[in-house]
């Protein structure tokens, strides 16, 4: 099963039963809308272009592109998630453009920049989670910590934010993701550690939740593709990144009694010993960090990527479907699975294929192709379905109950990563590109590009 079939299966069946939706529910065969868009439409069609592109599927590639042109509307009186309408949205857009060149695109990301500009507005600039397109009015999530901003969303803005800057020639994007930097060095950080929860009226950290997981995940991995996709000039992000990995691996990093190494969460001092599969994104993440790591760590850094890539596989091997639950243990004799109800579940998520894709590219050891073999053939048995591909809720049932949604990442990530860990290595390699939180590649900002003094300029 070539990976670009699954794509077509997944791309096709979206484009039967739900063109335009946001999502497909390929069991009842129908659209399906998340409230994080509002009312914005399209998200499959925008977070699927650059997999389209690089799967040189050309002529589904040109149809999405029309639709773009002709119905992707901002306007809408709505509020939607500013993070994630940033990394599926505004990252796909922008993905498109620098891999087709087409003038639509960065006309689209740079107007629905625009119109996030609003959520910044707040006391200290650290942006709302929820905004209203329309009226620019924004809030946080009613579960949030008094009120506060999370970690993971407003540490998820920056790579996109830049090339906003460069695209447009307005500063304003890029100061408003630096001056979220300011803000939190001026914080203490618990043992060096960056709480989930941040409140932007007061500047203050709301619980002392601590997680690499759900919450905070992406916030680490922007420091350290800061500094990459800055062509490595951005020090302070180079800098604030290998710090948190410091203290998340003094803090939160542990090894169970069977040898499995796991990133634990912190609430308020006390340890939580679970690993979210959002977490397994952290072994790529290590990975890709490794080569530039302070006092020669690198190999150090590369044994814990490994590790984690390891625990990760086995979150899966333990399950009876071969396919990862959302959250897993190691407490009470179970040692990577899932002990309650609502961690049994797979969402057709992206995060354990990234760090073997990345620990592919950096080792070229044969397990990690093995392994992610193991996951197409759990996918195309359990999830695939004669309407698309939908999630499981419980990996450990004999068979599978489905969801019935097809996820937007499952085009923009999932089969992307799975893509790339089958090709090779010149296939959107690391040095040119950086990608976002949602896989899409965005081009590392060349030193000489940001140069004011051109050579010639005075002939």
């Amino acid at each position: 099963m070539p990976i670009h079939v699954m794509m077509k299966f997944a791309w096709d069946s979206y484009k039967r039963y739900a063109w335009g939706s946001n999502e497909l529910r390929p069991v009842s065969m129908q659209g399906h809308s998340s409230n994080l868009f509002g009312s914005i439409k399209g998200a499959t069609i925008v977070d699927a272009l650059d997999t389209l592109y690089v799967m040189e599927m050309y002529e589904d590639f040109e149809m999405a592109t029309e639709w773009v042109e002709k119905n992707l509307d901002f306007n809408v009186n709505a509020e939607v998630s500013v993070f994630e309408v940033n990394i599926r949205f505004v990252g796909g857009l922008l993905s498109a453009y620098y891999l087709s060149g087409k003038e639509v695109f960065r006309k689209k990301a740079i107007q629905l920049g625009e119109k996030l500009l609003p959520a910044f507005k707040t006391p200290t600039g650290i942006p709302w989670a929820l905004l209203n397109l329309k009226s620019g009015i924004g809030r946080n999530w009613p579960w949030a910590s008094g009120g506060s901003s999370i970690l993971a969303e407003y540490g998820t803005l920056h790579l996109e934010f830049m090339h906003l800057s460069k695209l447009s020639g307005n500063p304003a994007f890029a100061e408003k993701v630096m001056n979220i930097r300011k803000v939190l060095n001026r914080l203490d950080k618990p043992q060096g550690l960056y709480p989930n929860y941040l409140n932007p009226n007061s500047g203050q950290w709301g619980q002392h939740h601590v997680s690499v997981g759900g919450l905070g995940d992406s916030f680490y991995e922007y420091l350290l593709k800061a500094w990459l996709m800055s062509d490595k000039t951005d020090e302070e992000g180079k800098k604030l990144y290998y710090d948190a990995l410091q203290a998340i691996e003094t803090s939160l990093m542990r090894k169970s009694s069977g040898g499995l190494t796991y990133i634990a969460e912190w609430k308020g001092g006390l340890l939580e010993h679970k690993m979210g599969h959002l977490t397994c994104f952290a072994g790529g993440m290590i990975a890709l960090g490794a080569d530039g790591a302070p006092e020669d760590k690198t190999g150090h850094q590369m044994e814990q990527a490994a590790e984690i890539a390891r625990t990760c596989h086995e979150s899966y091997a333990r399950t009876t479907l071969k396919l990862g639950p959302e959250g897993f243990r190691f407490d009470g004799g179970v040692e990577a699975i899932a002990t309650r109800q609502n961690e049994k579940y797979f969402i057709l998520r992206p995060e354990v294929i990234e760090t073997y894709m990345y620990m592919w590219r950096f080792t070229h050891d044969p397990k990690y192709r093995e392994w992610g073999w193991e996951a197409v053939q759990a996918l195309e048995k359990h999830c695939r379905v004669e309407g698309g591909y939908s999630g499981v809720r419980d990996v450990y049932a004999s068979s599978p109950n489905h969801d019935d949604v097809q996820q937007s990442f499952y085009l923009a990530e999932t089969l992307k990563y799975l893509f790339l860990l089958f090709s090779d290595d010149d296939h959107l390699p690391f040095e040119h590109w950086v990608f976002n939180t949602e896989a899409h590649p965005l081009p590392v900002i060349k030193k000489e590009m940001t140069d004011t003094d051109k050579p010639n300029q005075l002939e």
